[in-house]
Formats: C-alpha cells, sequence, structure tokens
C-alpha cells in the first residue's frame, strides 16, 4: 500500500490517545471560590489523565450569558458551561421542577427531594446530548428592591427583572399578574444603577457576588423559589474521551459538584449575615400577606404544571416526599 494511503487511512482513525481540551464558560467571577473549585479540579483531572484532558475556563461572563453559552455550545465554539438551571427550560423542562414557586418550606424538605430525584434529572439531561457531574445549590431566592416591598400589590407597582433566558421565570412572575422586565444576569447591575429595574429576586450569594446588594435597600424575608446550577458539557464531545478518562472526569467533577453543594449552603447563611450588616432592611410579611403570596404561589404551580408538561413520574415521586415530610400522606 503506498505510503500516502496509508497516512491518510491512519488519519481517519480516532485519536483516543489524543488530548482533548474542554472550553467551559460562566458567569462566575474570576477568584470566586467556584472557579478554585474548578481550576482544582481540572488540575487533578490533568494530571491523573496524564494530559489527556484539560479544561480551559472563561470565568466573569466574557463568553457572555448562559444564552450565549448554550448558543456556543451548539456551534461548538465552547464544549460546555456552568451555567443556572433556568437557562435549561427550552432544553429539558423537567429540570425546572425544583424551580417552582414557593414549592418548598425548608432546606430539609429540599433535602428529601434531591435525594431522591438529583440523579434522575442528570439522566435526563444526558438523554437531551448534555453530560453533568452533579448539582450544586443556589439556595432559595429572595426579593430585593430599592424600595420596602411585603405585598403582591406593591410589587406590581414595581420594576421586577426576570432572567430573560428562563421562560418559566417569565412565566410564574406573570403569574402574579405582574409584568416582569426580562434582562440577562450580566446587565442587572446597570439596570438597578440607571432605573431600568428597580426589584430584583436572586439567591444571597448571588446577590452580593454580583454586587447587586449595593444597589438595594430592602429584602423580603421570604423564600420565593429554590435554585441550582451545573456544569454542562456537550455529550457529543465528552464521548469522544476513553472510558476510562470519562471516569475520572466523572469522579473528580462530581467530587467537586459535591463540594459546592455543601458549601453554597454555607456561604448563604453568611451572606444574609453579611446582607444585614451591609445596612439591608429585612422585612416580614404581615400573614395575610403571606397567604396571598401562597395562594398566588399555588396558581403559578399549577399553570407551569400544566403548559411545561413535566414528567408526571417525576413529580409524583416529588409530591409524595414533600407530602411524607409534612405529614399529610
Amino acid at each position: 500500500m503506498p505510503k500516502r494511503i496509508l497516512l491518510a487511512l491512519l488519519m481517519l482513525l480516532p485519536l483516543t490517545g489524543a488530548a482533548t481540551t474542554f472550553k467551559i464558560a460562566t458567569l462566575s467571577p474570576d477568584g470566586s471560590s467556584w472557579m478554585q473549585k474548578f481550576r482544582a479540579a481540572a488540575k487533578t483531572i490533568r494530571e491523573r489523565t496524564d494530559g489527556r484532558v484539560k479544561f480551559k475556563f472563561y470565568p466573569g461572563g466574557v463568553m457572555g450569558d448562559d444564552k450565549a453559552v448554550l448558543r456556543k455550545i451548539r456551534i461548538r465554539q465552547l464544549q460546555g458551561g456552568a451555567i443556572a438551571s433556568g437557562a435549561l427550560s427550552a432544553i429539558y423542562p423537567d429540570s425546572q421542577i425544583y424551580n417552582l414557586p414557593m414549592q418548598f418550606r425548608n432546606l430539609a424538605e429540599v433535602d428529601a427531594v434531591r435525594a431522591r430525584l438529583d440523579q434522575r434529572l442528570l439522566d435526563g439531561l444526558k438523554q437531551k446530548g448534555f453530560v453533568s457531574f452533579g448539582i450544586a445549590e443556589g439556595g432559595f431566592a429572595y426579593l430585593l428592591s430599592q424600595y420596602p416591598i411585603t405585598t403582591v400589590a406593591e410589587l406590581r407597582r414595581h420594576k421586577a427583572w426576570v432572567p430573560d433566558i428562563d421562560r418559566m421565570s417569565r412565566e410564574a412572575i406573570e403569574a402574579f399578574d405582574i409584568q416582569p422586565i426580562p434582562l440577562p444576569m450580566g446587565d442587572v447591575l446597570t439596570a438597578l444603577q440607571t432605573g431600568l429595574v428597580d426589584t430584583v429576586a436572586a439567591p444571597p450569594i448571588v446577590t452580593l457576588a454580583l454586587q447587586w446588594h449595593t444597589q438595594v435597600k430592602y429584602l423580603l424575608d421570604l423564600p420565593l423559589l429554590y435554585s441550582y446550577a451545573l456544569m454542562i458539557i456537550d455529550k457529543r464531545a465528552f464521548d469522544r474521551l476513553k472510558p476510562s478518562d470519562q471516569k475520572i472526569v466523572h469522579e473528580v467533577m462530581g467530587r467537586t459538584f459535591r463540594e459546592i453543594d455543601r458549601q453554597n449552603r454555607v456561604d448563604n447563611e453568611q451572606a444574609m449575615t453579611a446582607l444585614r450588616q451591609q445596612g439591608i432592611e429585612f422585612l416580614q410579611p404581615a400573614p395575610a400577606a403571606r397567604e396571598e403570596w401562597e395562594s398566588l404561589a399555588a396558581k403559578a404551580r399549577r399553570h407551569l404544571r400544566k403548559i411545561e408538561h413535566f414528567d408526571p413520574q417525576l413529580m409524583a415521586i416529588l409530591q409524595q416526599t414533600l407530602d411524607e415530610m409534612r405529614g399529610t400522606h
């Protein structure tokens, strides 16, 4: 066989031993605890695979918001991203079942549900073409505003932000008869500074990390919804790794996300304290106002379950777990 033909055939063979670099983008600021853990995990993976698997991170939103990151994954400019769960609403609606408004009363309920459903959600995401390594708690989102808001009627008079990529959050807030202002997360600080919006909903750690707390004065002490984040990698790219290397990445990144998940809960508690120390006034809704929030949230949940067509089996497990926790089964 002529040498040039042999070389051409060899070039067509899969290069299982060649180095693979996953380009991963995130809004997390460089130097944040998340990025420190990501880089440490990447170093371990590179060492354990003898340099066959590498990660290159693009932190701080330099690749755009979650919407832009997903678009760049589709065109293979990126292989993955660490994104908020809401960004997946159009790709995998079942990923949003934890995010229904006021679904959880406390973190004990969250833990019980997640113990039963986390892996099912990751498996479902894989069927949609994305590999993930675990769920990292974002925590409960609270309403923060430049104005004192304790009732739904008061919120309706203000300019509330909603993530532009998160269709379900927009549907949820509209169920409260509120017309939100959709914006990329990276534009929110400027929007608060210019008055385009005056009210946001976010977990305490996000509020501090993105400096939103510098533009608000009040926090409604009522958890509105549970949020989480995760790293996704295009399954097409991940499947090119040798099985042994895939196992190493799953092991190391899985451990990293369990650490982040635990640490975020501690960080959220500390962030709540920090918000108080920064002068944010915590407001308590009156019993009648709380009842209205809960009533409208229940209405929003029913609406979302109807239009999103969540997997009935997943929803049944979720509701059964909540009933068991509340002693209502």
